[in-house]
């Protein structure tokens, strides 16, 4: 069997360490209130790095599928930038809907 130059457990550390900072962001800006659109175009870009960095870096092409995905998810993180941008109003009506719901029944 050939060898790819990384072994699972390194392939497996290689899928975790965007999955962390991903979240992370998302969690940050979600405590401190900051607009999707914004978290979404932070996220890609961890995503393009993370990209490019494991296409360079990684030998042997080991990690060119995982490097690939990520690309395309930063891609997508950045259609949904479009999508934000295009109409925001849809999270303000979300959280009107949310609001006027729990204060009815907190009023009933």
């Amino acid at each position: 069997m050939s060898h790819n130059g990384i072994d699972i457990d390194q392939y497996i550390l290689l899928i975790l360490y965007p999955s962390i900072a991903f979240f992370i962001i998302g969690f940050i800006t979600k405590k401190k209130n900051i607009k999707k659109s914004i978290t979404y175009i932070i996220q890609s870009i961890i995503c393009f790095i993370f990209s490019s960095t494991y296409y360079i870096f990684v030998p042997h092409g080991g990690a060119q599928g995982l490097s690939l995905i990520l690309g395309l998810f930063g891609i997508l993180l950045l259609i949904l930038v479009r999508k934000e941008k295009i109409k925001p109003e849809e999270e303000k009506d979300e959280n009107k809907q949310r609001n006027s719901s729990s204060s009815s029944s907190n009023s009933g």
